[in-house]
């Protein structure tokens, strides 16, 4: 499968970097693309083996994120695209800055707009593929002091449910995943003992059912699924 590339955008430690190990695993080429990609220092042995190529890519840019999928496409056909970018400032709504807002509705939500665009104009041309997007309990609920990340995150399901019903006929899975509950990642080790075993997400867990979707028949497809750990409750 090395001529076949999957970009995963929005990536860093935790999720990010667990997305990209899982899809390199399953042979392809991973554009794994960041902020800053010289960051991506958990990666660096899939890099170096040829796995993996670290990409900077601003995703709220058009320009970077086009030569983004441009670069992909340069080292084989385009099966899987990951948006897991995110921003978010806590904060209560009259003291939000309106400058800070938008920039989490840019990398949220406009970002995902601009990966996917990108994403399913490479995809057309063979009819194939699978384009999934990061999404969270902010998805389906605005809670007090999260309207930065509620309202990307809610515009980026219902781009996510329009491009599905787009290009689902057209051979594309288009899929959108809630992540209900806290991610395990280094700093949240007291919070785990605190709770007990299974109580935080795991990442690679999550990027398995993300490997999951891509797998399915198209006859069975899933167009939105929730993840989050026995102990949360919903």
């Amino acid at each position: 499968m090395s001529d076949q590339t999957a970009v995963v955008v929005g990536v860093g430690p935790g999720l990010g970097v667990a997305l990209v190990t899982a899809f390199a695993d399953e042979g392809y080429i991973v554009f794994a693309a960041a902020r800053r990609a010289d960051s991506l220092d958990q990666l660096e042995g899939l890099i170096a083996d040829g796995k993996v190529v670290a990409v900077n890519c601003d995703t709220t840019v058009p320009q970077q994120v086009d030569a983004l999928f441009a670069a992909a496409a340069e080292h084989g056909a385009l099966r899987v695209t990951v948006f897991n970018a995110g921003a978010f400032a806590p904060g209560n709504v009259v003291d939000s800055d309106p400058d800070e807002f938008e920039r989490c509705w840019r990398v949220g939500c406009f970002g995902g707009f601009l990966v996917g665009r990108a994403a399913a104009r490479l995809m057309l041309s063979d009819k194939q593929g699978t384009i999934i997007f990061t999404g969270a309990t902010a998805s389906l609920r605005g809670g007090a002091g999260f309207a930065n990340l509620a309202a990307p995150k809610f515009a980026l399901r219902a781009l996510a449910q329009s491009m599905s019903r787009e290009l689902g006929p057209q051979g594309i899975h288009v899929a959108h995943v809630i992540i209900d509950g806290q991610i395990h990642v280094a700093r949240y080790e007291d919070l785990l003992a605190e709770r007990g075993p299974d109580s935080l997400l795991e990442p690679a867990a999550i990027a398995d059912s993300y490997v999951n979707l891509h797998r399915q028949p198209r006859n069975a497809w899933s167009q939105e699924i929730e993840l989050r750990p026995w102990v949360e409750k919903f």
